[in-house]
């Protein structure tokens, strides 16, 4: 998907479904380089990945230039609050670093600029071709977010604003609550661990589900492995 103009948000959407892998590494982290995002992209691609998400522009254009399916593009900016694409320049940013889907934060809580709406008109005004995901951590930031002209509905920030406790694995029931009002397609995120928790997810009518810490955080998963010891 080089040639993003020639993309339809329909195609993108479709090539997207299944299993997204998210592919993020921490600052200051060894694995946090531009070129060792854009080998662990085309691994998982390799694995069977439909899509992968990528955070910070040099890291969504590596992404970009190294595989050929969809690109979920975000950029952090602080650490609490709504840091996940808080601003209409962070989702432009993204958009042209070469993300197939903006993923921004949907939530109603106060952000560095405008609103989730406004954003979401941003991109699409400006970026034909290119698709919103909207990060939310409620029904009513997923009910928001569809109104507002979404794209793909995330359950990203389940468990990560008070509005919900945090769950030891995906908030099965926000996610219940999510595929019986919510008419655009779904993506389950958020603490997705085992295989066994991916196959429950898919027993609902989500059109993905997205993975990160589990496949491509080594120092977490280590960090799993040795508490048992």
């Amino acid at each position: 998907m080089s040639d993003q103009e020639d993309i339809t948000i329909e195609g993108i959407i479709a090539a997207s479904k299944g299993l997204i892998v998210s592919c993020q590494a921490y600052p200051g982290e060894p694995l946090r380089t531009p070129e060792v995002t854009a080998r662990m992209c085309q691994a998982v691609v390799e694995g069977g990945a439909a899509a992968v998400r990528v955070q910070g522009v040099v890291d969504i254009t590596a992404a970009r230039q190294a595989v050929t399916v969809p690109v979920v593009g975000l950029v952090k900016y602080g650490h609490s609050g709504v840091y996940i694409t808080p601003s209409e320049a962070h989702a432009r940013a993204c958009a042209l670093a070469g993300a197939s889907i903006v993923a921004i934060d949907a939530t109603g809580r106060e952000r560095l600029s405008g609103d989730f709406a406004s954003a979401c008109k941003a991109i699409h005004d400006e970026f034909p071709g290119v698709a919103v995901m909207a990060d939310c951590g409620s029904l009513e930031d997923a009910l928001r977010a569809e109104e507002a002209g979404a794209d793909l509905i995330g359950t990203t920030l389940a468990g990560y604003t008070g509005e919900r406790p945090k769950t030891d694995g995906p908030d099965f029931e926000l996610i219940d609550q999510v595929c019986a009002r919510i008419t655009k397609p779904i993506v389950v995120e958020g603490r997705i661990h085992t295989v066994e928790q991916l196959r429950e997810v898919f027993t609902r009518p989500i059109h993905a589900a997205c993975v990160g810490t589990a496949i491509t955080h080594p120092t977490t998963i280590t960090r799993w492995f040795n508490a048992v010891i």
